[in-house]
């Protein structure tokens, strides 16, 4: 028996995604005869269909979807292997594969990038940016090396993914020019339910340590005047730039709205137990990686990196809870 090869299997995976022998074969740069030519013979060496011919159509055989699985499988870990084997020249070449929340990918994470970089010219980081959500569950199926967010980690993903915290950084309340708050600069809990709010969407971490928040302040969400909700911080801040509503952000997206005066932060005091203290938001940067997936040296120092960058001091907050 001649056995399958790596080749019929990325073959057999492209024609199992398209459902059509012609745009596999486009898509693998191949010839429409050479893609019918590997399933054929994969068919014939198991004795199995893996596809049903109907008409002009094709639909993925029973045999064809347990392949496709395990395709998958034995293709990923031989992305990874090379990877591995690319990696032993002292890292001098090589690839890292991060996906990041967006607050943390556009505000916090460049310069660990950019410091990375430095030491470790020559490899390649492909860092994707979603939601706290869509970045654990791509770190949970191996579409990251590290994910790195701000939210928590769904109980369903916490037997898969091992998450420590690296940094972190406050949540404000934050208004326009136009906001009658903006020339207070202070409020108490219970003024929180009287003016409208800008939301980021469910499955933002940011939204997830936002309504974390109000419980701790005995307030729910359902008791806040909610009138737009955007699944991006800038679309948060611009909303309210011209208008009157406030919103809860990361203090480092708006940083130089607060220095120029188009923004406002506004300090909320806890009434509660008669003490009048500030309360605080402040929130924890998580890195997540899978608990039993192959981990290349590349993402090990990158890894180490961010450790050790807490460790020294450089974010005083880590330590801190959502208050």
């Amino acid at each position: 028996m001649a056995g399958m090869t790596l080749e019929q299997l990325k073959i057999f995976l492209a024609v199992a995604q398209q459902l059509h022998f012609t745009r596999a074969a486009e898509e693998l740069y191949i010839t429409q005869p050479a893609v019918s030519a590997a399933i054929h013979n994969l068919e014939q060496e198991y004795g199995v269909k893996l596809f049903h011919r109907i008409g002009r159509h094709i639909e993925i055989a029973e045999a064809g979807k347990l392949l496709q699985v395990e395709a998958q499988k034995i293709l990923d870990q031989v992305s990874l292997t090379e990877r591995g084997l690319r990696e032993l020249n002292n890292l001098q070449r090589g690839e890292l594969k991060l996906g990041s929340s967006l607050t943390i990918g556009n505000y916090w994470l460049p310069s660990k990038i950019s410091e990375f970089k430095s030491q470790y010219p020559g490899i390649q980081i492909d860092c994707s940016l979603a939601n706290t959500e869509e970045i654990c569950v791509g770190t949970a199926t191996g579409q990251f090396d590290l994910g790195l967010v701000e939210g928590d980690v769904k109980p369903a993903l916490q037997n898969t993914l091992e998450y420590e915290i690296v940094g972190s950084d406050r949540l404000q309340i934050v208004v326009g020019q136009k906001h009658p708050w903006f020339e207070w600069g202070e409020i108490d809990l219970t003024q929180l339910t009287k003016t409208l709010w800008v939301m980021r969407e469910p499955g933002s971490g940011t939204q997830q340590r936002f309504e974390e928040a109000l419980q701790n302040w005995g307030i729910n969400l359902s008791e806040l005047n909610v009138i737009l909700v955007f699944n991006s911080g800038e679309m948060t801040k611009a909303a309210i730039e011209d208008g009157v509503g406030a919103i809860g952000i990361s203090e480092l997206m708006v940083k130089k709205e607060i220095q120029l005066g188009t923004l406002r932060t506004i300090r909320v005091i806890d009434n509660r137990e008669g003490k009048g203290a500030i309360a605080e938001i402040v929130r924890p940067f998580f890195k997540l990686k899978h608990r039993q997936r192959f981990q290349t040296a590349l993402s090990k120092v990158f890894e180490q990196m961010l450790i050790s960058s807490m460790l020294d001091g450089s974010h005083q907050h880590v330590s801190k809870s959502v208050i």
